[in-house]
């Protein structure tokens, strides 16, 4: 938000915004405070029914991003914060999807794990500096319950690969942010920690444009 990568904040007025894997729809509730007309879709009920005890004066949908339920060419901007890419096998699939709904010159900014940090072990200390597999090893991260069915599946990606969907979805890449660790954070929280975070990116931004 202070980046201003989806725009100025007094630009976004009026304008016609998807959040895309929305969860509590935080990122959608904050548009809404700028003037923006958000729309907000993730694919669980809870995380919407979160959304909906909140508090929310926008449309909450449940749908797949893979298959967006709206017309094209309906939205100016969309965004996804961690929500979504991480998450689908296919994601040119979903950068098409986003291609079509937006409108031409719309923007669609996403984040996701920084694809390096995959080849880290995820603890805060000095543990977590040293390279403990590969970078290339595609392999997704699955958690099972009880009876062995997938609950929980994240897919890595190289920094390539993802540069590569964006292309391949007709999607013009014109910004990719690494956030700096800023100074003031001196929390330390599940693998991330100053250290950590002073010598690895956590997150990566892909700002994509549809011409």
């Amino acid at each position: 938000m202070e980046a201003e990568l989806l725009g100025p904040p007094e630009e976004l007025k009026g304008k016609d915004v998807l959040e895309i894997g929305a969860g509590a729809a935080q990122c959608a509730r904050w548009l809404a405070a700028q003037g923006a007309r958000p729309v907000a879709l993730d694919l669980s009920h809870r995380q919407l029914q979160h959304a909906l005890r909140i508090g929310t004066a926008f449309p909450l949908v449940q749908a797949d991003a893979g298959a967006l339920p709206f017309a094209d060419a309906s939205f100016d901007l969309a965004c996804s914060a961690y929500g979504a890419m991480p998450f689908v096998a296919d994601p040119v699939l979903v950068l098409r999807e986003v291609r079509r709904v937006l409108r031409p010159g719309g923007r669609f900014v996403f984040s996701v794990t920084h694809p390096t940090r995959w080849a880290f072990p995820d603890e805060p200390g000095p543990e977590g500096l040293t390279v403990s597999s590969s970078y290339f090893d595609r392999t997704p991260y699955v958690e099972q319950d009880d009876d062995g069915r997938a609950v929980y599946v994240e897919h890595h990606r190289t920094l390539g690969d993802r540069v590569r969907d964006v292309v391949a979805a007709g999607l013009r890449l014109v910004d990719l942010v690494e956030p700096e660790w800023p100074d003031w954070n001196t929390s330390e929280w599940g693998g991330w920690s100053p250290l950590r975070g002073n010598l690895i990116p956590g997150t990566a931004i892909f700002v994509c444009v549809r011409d």
